[in-house]
């Protein structure tokens, strides 16, 4: 089961992110390399940050607006398709990821195995921001139609792949953080398709040079988005790990249904 993979992959960034000490060690040197906040992050004046500006959603306090806006389109989606058990499944998979970061992040605690310092000991695991948009990508591929399905995933990852490089290279997340969110978004995304007519995910056809396209762009969004002045390092290990986690939203959405249904369709004819 893609669900029980994608867990298992949450609670292994977990463990030996937050739980070990080398674990801790590399991901707090990070935040020693440059200075401290995204000032000089490029993204910057596009987060919010900035009193009186306009964040990226759902950075910032746009974060909850984004949220109900996303339901929103999903209801809307179902009513007009009437298409009722994939509206709840994408339903399901928003409030499962978004409700299970807030139950994770208050029982899964970040011992202090380095003696860190206070300001590096927030529990912050897994990345809400993050959480945010690879779940509401998600959820719209499973209420779009076969044909749009591949392009509405297209947007979201290269969506994702802005947010997840912002939250990394601002300092606002850790790495792992990002990455653990995404994986719990792809996880309930796994159990939502693994019902029984949840989504007919095998229905999904997607163009050849779309998955290239894809995830070239999305490589170029995550070094832009995680580009700073003042470090290469930390620059290039965000944009990393936003790639990573775009690759993960799109095999999740795109790849594996369409593989599944190269090898199906000669069974079906």
């Amino acid at each position: 089961m893609p669900a029980l993979l994608y867990s298992l992959g949450f609670l292994t960034v977990y463990l030996l992110a937050v739980c070990t000490p080398w674990g801790q060690r590399a991901e707090n040197a990070l935040f020693g390399l440059g200075t401290q906040g995204g000032e000089e992050a490029w993204i910057s004046p596009l987060s919010g940050s900035a009193y009186g500006s306009t964040p990226i959603p759902p950075m910032e306090l746009s974060a909850k607006p984004t949220v109900m806006a996303g339901l929103a389109v999903i209801v809307v989606l179902t009513l007009v398709r009437r298409c009722w058990r994939p509206g709840c499944a994408a339903l399901g998979v928003v409030i499962l990821t978004i409700g299970g970061k807030e139950v994770l992040k208050a029982t899964m605690h970040r011992p202090d195995l380095v003696g860190a310092p206070e300001n590096r000991l927030d529990q912050g695991f897994p990345s809400g921001h993050t959480a945010i948009p690879a779940a509401l990508t998600l959820a719209a591929v499973l209420v779009g139609s076969p044909r749009i399905r591949p392009y509405v995933a297209t947007a979201g990852v290269l969506w994702l792949a802005c947010i997840a490089a912002a939250t990394a290279t601002m300092g606002g997340h850790r790495p792992s953080e990002v990455l653990g969110a995404t994986l719990l978004a792809c996880a309930c995304y796994g159990l939502a398709t693994w019902l029984p007519s949840a989504a007919a995910p095998g229905a999904t056809r997607n163009p050849r040079a779309l998955t290239g396209v894809t995830l070239t762009l999305a490589l170029a969004v995550a070094l832009v988005s995680g580009a700073r002045n003042d470090t290469l390092t930390r620059s290039l290990v965000s944009a990393a790990t936003a790639f990573i986690c775009a690759f993960l939203v799109w095999y999740a959405a795109v790849g594996r249904p369409a593989q599944t249904a190269r090898r199906t369709r000669p069974a079906l004819n």
